[in-house]
């Protein structure tokens, strides 16, 4: 009930007056029946822009951080998240990584639709990364099709670490339907898991246009992190004091140039 009511009444008609979202590929999403729409992840908002422009209710997996927050604003953000027609996930993997594969497998049971990011994480940097394996597992286990979309411009409303959102018009590019049915059974199978998420990620790529990288958005972060930590380390050596005729010494102390080495340099 909430859900509708923020997508029609609340919520939904400002979007829509504010940042026009544009569609292509509508005859592509399915009247009936379960299935997965998987999309690249550029912004926090893609997960409200996708549900409001298609016309059946969407259920999307997310972070478990955004329903366990505590004060009013954590209450505030777990009521948000929950009435949006998202489900809490643990993605430390193992046996997190299971109950989240269960969680979406009920969804698709019902019938319902799915949406799903396949590279698991925001791109840090608006490039399409490397799948994550476990959109092919639910597609094959359920028996449904994926339909991929490109989210477009969402990054460019909402960067990363902004809370107020830009008004910039926001596109959402739907693929046709793709058909897994010829691995049905093999779900087990990594090879064919890998084969079937990255035909999904060429599918994405070809939508919405993005360079792809042949690595996971996760990695890339931690790379990222690793060098801010690093360039952050530098710029405070450097600038502690004496550090510069610490280095110069040490300089000349190579080259044999400092005080006693230079006799004896002379004298061969």
């Amino acid at each position: 009930m909430f859900y509708w009511v923020l997508k029609t009444v609340v919520l939904g008609p400002i979007l829509r007056l504010l940042f026009r979202p544009w569609v292509e590929g509508e005859e592509n999403i399915p009247e009936e029946g379960a299935a997965i729409f998987a999309s690249n992840h550029l912004s926090f908002s893609d997960s409200i822009f996708l549900p409001l422009v298609v016309p059946r209710r969407m259920t999307f997996l997310a972070k478990a951080d955004y329903f366990t927050g505590v004060g009013l604003k954590g209450r505030l953000t777990a009521a948000f998240f929950k009435g949006v027609g998202q489900l809490p996930i643990d993605r430390s993997g193992g046996r997190a990584s299971e109950a989240a594969l269960t969680s979406g497998l009920r969804v698709l049971h019902r019938g319902e639709i799915l949406g799903l990011y396949p590279e698991g994480t925001r791109s840090p940097d608006g490039r399409l990364y490397k799948g994550r394996t476990g959109v092919a597992r639910m597609a094959l286990e359920a028996g449904v099709p994926v339909i991929p979309v490109a989210m477009i411009d969402t990054d460019k409303a909402q960067p990363t670490g902004t809370k107020v959102p830009k008004l910039v018009r926001i596109g959402v590019r739907i693929g046709e339907p793709l058909d897994f049915s010829r691995y049905e059974g093999m779900e087990g199978d990594r090879f064919v898991l890998r084969s079937v998420t990255d035909e999904i990620m060429y599918a994405l790529m070809e939508l919405s246009g993005q360079e792809y990288v042949d690595m996971y958005a996760t990695a890339m972060k931690d790379r990222i992190a690793r060098e801010k930590k690093n360039k952050a380390k530098e710029a405070a050596e450097a600038a502690t004091p004496g550090r510069a005729a610490t280095e110069l010494e040490a300089a000349l102390d190579a080259e044999g140039l400092e005080g006693d080495a230079g006799p004896e340099r002379r004298a061969s």
